[in-house]
């Protein structure tokens, strides 16, 4: 499954029908780190888990899962792999409490959890399926629904961050203003830990884009985050203050055959003071790209994936890179080629240096997980951790698997 977002991309669909890869990047040979398969989704525990990790200042990893139980789960693992359910959603009277979480979680200052779901709710806008909370959830499970969208604030919420005032930061993928869009072009928000709702942005579909999606707070104070442009085109990077003035640093398909790449996922920024991120399609291979941004708007395209016979580096990205202790950049990929997914593949994690030397790490063979669609989360003894959307548990009710969570150990890290 992809993520809700880009499955709603016209461009996601285009960029799927190419059949050819041309390989214009000599990436670095392929190195395996140790895999292991923590943790099988059945369907009664979650299913198909879109969103990474975090790990609670307990140890433990915390989650989310769109599906199963009964709209959805929060989830805690600990080291090990033990999962236990923490909330299945749906189970306040009417779902007020909200339905299908995408987006994981960030624990507060408070030791709290807060994340979004993408439906439901106490309010009835959004033809009667409600447009999605805000909520709170404890450690050990106790759930509070701080704010419940009405269209006129948003539609369907994303991550959420905690910026440097205490407040959580988020996007909407729709609602606000009506007038450019059909449903609402997304909106900026931001909320107290006590649920005292703002809304801080709302676009209009034309000079500033639409379909925000995955702020990060850079070290200026300013927020970035990236999104779509007007008749849903390549995808645009924007920086807004924290007071909402908003302006649009970068607009893709700037370069010759959409080299720069289209789509772009969330931003990180790294040591160096740049922004690093990975764009879903577009690039000379038409599999997505791994970009570097200036913070006055100037792109350079470190890698175009497909560049390895057979797309063994993968394609597709859709998660957020993660700068990892060594300094080096880590994230995943959705498919990649000949494999036992078919002609479109499981997907791969890879480490890329910040002069955009690639090397795959693992590639996943559905048996032990598939379809990546987030990011890595590093653990302080050095581990990462990531979930996978479908594979594992293959007698689950869903066709290919409900998902899993993996440990990979990389080994030979070098600059």
């Amino acid at each position: 499954m992809q993520s809700k977002a880009h499955s709603l991309s016209l461009l996601t669909m285009i960029w799927m029908v190419v059949l050819f890869c041309t390989a214009v990047v000599i990436a670095a040979p392929a190195q395996s780190g140790v895999f292991t398969d923590l943790a099988n989704f059945d369907g009664t525990n979650g299913a198909e888990p879109t969103a990474g990790l975090v790990q609670g200042t307990d140890g433990n990893f915390y989650g989310t899962t769109p599906y199963g139980g009964a709209w959805g789960t929060v989830f805690r693992l600990t080291a090990d792999g033990t999962l236990t359910t923490l909330y299945s959603f749906c189970s306040q009277s009417n779902c007020t409490d909200g339905a299908l979480p995408f987006s994981g979680l960030v624990q507060g200052s408070d030791g709290n959890f807060y994340g979004t779901t993408w439906f439901r709710g106490d309010n009835e806008y959004c033809n009667g399926d409600g447009c999605g909370t805000v909520f709170k959830v404890t450690p050990e499970g106790v759930l509070t629904t701080l704010h419940s969208f009405d269209g006129a604030d948003g539609t369907n919420p994303g991550d959420l961050v905690q910026a440097t005032d205490g407040n959580f930061y988020g996007t909407t993928y729709g609602g606000g203003a009506y007038e450019n869009c059909s449903h609402g072009c997304g909106t900026v928000f931001k909320m107290t830990s006590t649920g005292a709702f703002t809304t801080v942005h709302r676009f209009n579909g034309l000079s500033d884009g639409l379909t925000p999606d995955g702020l990060v707070q850079a070290t200026d104070g300013n927020f970035y985050g990236t999104g779509l442009e007007a008749n849903f085109g390549y995808g645009m990077i924007f920086k807004m203050t924290p007071g909402g003035v908003l302006s649009r640093l970068y607009t893709f398909c700037r370069q010759p055959h959409c080299a720069d790449g289209g789509d772009p996922n969330p931003l990180i920024q790294a040591s160096d003071g740049n922004f690093y991120a990975t764009t879903y399609g577009g690039g000379a291979n038409n599999y997505g790209t791994v970009f570097k941004m200036t913070l006055a708007g100037s792109l350079t395209t470190l890698y175009s994936f497909c560049s390895q016979p057979n797309c063994a580096d993968g394609g597709a990205p859709l998660g957020r890179l993660l700068q990892a202790s060594d300094g080096i950049l880590y994230g995943t990929t959705s498919n990649a080629q000949a494999t036992q997914c078919g002609i479109i593949g499981c997907g791969t994690v890879f480490k890329i240096t910040l002069v955009g030397r690639l090397t795959t790490l693992h590639t996943f063979d559905l048996t032990h997980g598939a379809d990546p669609e987030a990011g890595l989360v590093q653990v302080t003894h050095g581990n990462f951790y990531g979930t996978t959307g479908i594979g594992g548990n293959l007698g689950c009710n869903f066709p290919a698997g409900c998902g899993t969570v993996f440990r990979l150990a990389a080994r030979g890290v070098s600059r």
